[in-house]
């Protein structure tokens, strides 16, 4: 591929072979005050059309920046707003390919009027069909705001450059560092960063797990792994590893990687059915983690897509940025939980505290909770605990109150006692289990009473 490829090859390199079609080749820009007759060329620096990527129909449209520096005019932005317009028609996704200097200066207002007829078209489409970014070149300003309005974005790690204020002109700043891919993906407003060749292949996985559209089902018929297949050495794997290892042939679909890392979210296969993976690391959740896991349930939650919590955490992170972030954001995630109405299955190896009531639990309305021998299910640490019931005892005394607190008040039994747990299931036949879960949960019906939006 070129160093710099033209956005017609970038929209053909992506999309299926010769499944491209153009729609709008003959537009212009139609402005007669500050635009040289000569600059009106053809597209007005949009290429717009629909094709498919591996079988599935998409509608894309990609920015030029050869062409007016790819600007956002009256006429670009309303080819952008119609293309839009029919895939909502069609239930189809829309792919942007963002290489741009921003706003049409020389046609002043008629371009903002363009950019927020495609904030209105984008906005509505939300929750309706996935909405892709990926920046190749030059996002900026009005650009960076689009781009967030997507479900997922992408960008090319070495021309691409994601910001607000151009980096020259924020205060105290001397580089364009922070508008880099690594500092994207870290602020988390990226999913995935890479080479050209990269992104094509990220894209393509995405499109192998996701829907096309809110009504439609993610399904892969072509499954060949087995559905009994034991996953040994389970309960003691690292978040990404136990996803990867339930997924049908290990592949999953990672959204934003790098950021929140205290949690993995990730789109993964069970018996050929698309399912949501929210799984935390087993370390004090961060607030972070918390906004990541949200934006993950939320999209789920829109698609009909089936969610597995993967439990694991010792409680909060004792800092300060939890003091004045944590409470929010965790009230977001509980009011994501607590409405969806999607299949939720939850697996628990540790659960502390109301960090752990607040992942995917019974209480918040998980269909199906497993545990496994060695989980643990405790409103604190066994420790701390007999501390504060037991301050005049010899360490000696309390240490063995510990361990009766565990296994009376934070086991796995007994929070299956108590309901708590539909069952203690083997690490090993995890992947098995959930699968008949999900299996059962097939075409879960919840009536939300005409409900719209909560308060938050």
């Amino acid at each position: 591929m070129d160093q710099r490829s033209s956005a017609r090859n970038r929209i053909e390199s992506l999309l299926d072979a010769h499944s491209f079609v153009e729609i709008g080749a003959l537009v212009r820009s139609r402005s007669t005050d500050f635009v040289q007759e000569g600059k009106k060329e053809a597209t007005d620096g949009v290429i717009c059309g629909y094709g498919s990527i591996s079988g599935k129909p998409v509608y894309v449209y990609a920015q030029d920046g050869n062409i007016l520096s790819g600007s956002l005019g009256e006429m670009h932005g309303k080819k952008i707003a119609q293309l839009y317009d029919m895939a909502l028609k069609m239930g189809a996704p829309v792919l942007e390919l963002l290489d741009s200097s921003g706003i049409r200066l020389e046609e002043a207002t008629d371009s903002l009027f363009a950019l927020s007829r495609i904030y209105e078209k984008k906005a509505k489409a939300k929750g309706l069909i996935p909405l892709y970014s990926v920046v190749y070149g030059q996002a900026g300003g009005a650009m960076a705001v689009l781009a967030s309005l997507s479900d997922f974005s992408f960008m090319e790690n070495k021309d691409g450059r994601l910001f607000l204020n151009a980096p020259d002109a924020v205060k105290g700043n001397k580089n364009d560092d922070f508008a880099k891919a690594k500092a994207q993906e870290e602020a988390g407003n990226l999913d995935f960063s890479g080479t050209e060749e990269e992104l094509i292949t990220e894209i393509r996985k995405a499109f192998s797990f996701l829907p096309a559209n809110n009504e439609d089902e993610a399904y892969n018929e072509d499954v060949e792994d087995n559905l009994n297949r034991a996953v040994d050495g389970f309960f003691t794997m690292p978040a990404r590893e136990a996803l990867s290892t339930l997924s049908d042939e290990g592949e999953i679909f990672e959204v934003r990687r790098a950021y929140g890392e205290g949690a993995v979210t990730a789109f993964l296969r069970l018996n050929g059915q698309t399912v949501g993976g929210i799984a935390t690391t087993g370390e004090a959740l961060h607030w972070k983690a918390v906004v990541k896991m949200n934006r993950f349930l939320r999209f789920c939650n829109s698609f009909s897509i089936p969610v597995l919590t993967l439990c694991d955490t010792p409680g909060f992170e004792n800092c300060s940025c939890n003091e004045m972030h944590m409470t929010k954001e965790m009230g977001e995630l509980l009011s994501a939980y607590g409405n969806a109405s999607v299949p939720l299955v939850t697996l628990v190896k540790k659960a502390v505290g109301s960090a752990g009531a607040c992942l995917g639990s019974k209480g918040l309305g998980a269909d199906l909770v497993f545990a496994y021998p060695e989980s643990e299910i405790s409103v604190m640490d066994a420790k701390l605990a007999a501390n504060i019931l037991y301050p005049d005892e010899t360490l000696e005394d309390r240490e063995e109150k510990a361990k009766q607190f565990l296994e009376e008040k934070g086991s796995a039994k007994s929070a299956a006692y108590r309901g708590y747990i539909d069952a203690i299931i083997l690490p090993e036949e995890t992947r098995q289990r959930v699968i008949s879960a999900f299996d059962m949960l097939y075409g879960k019906a919840n009536f939300d009473f005409h409900k719209k939006y909560g308060s938050i």
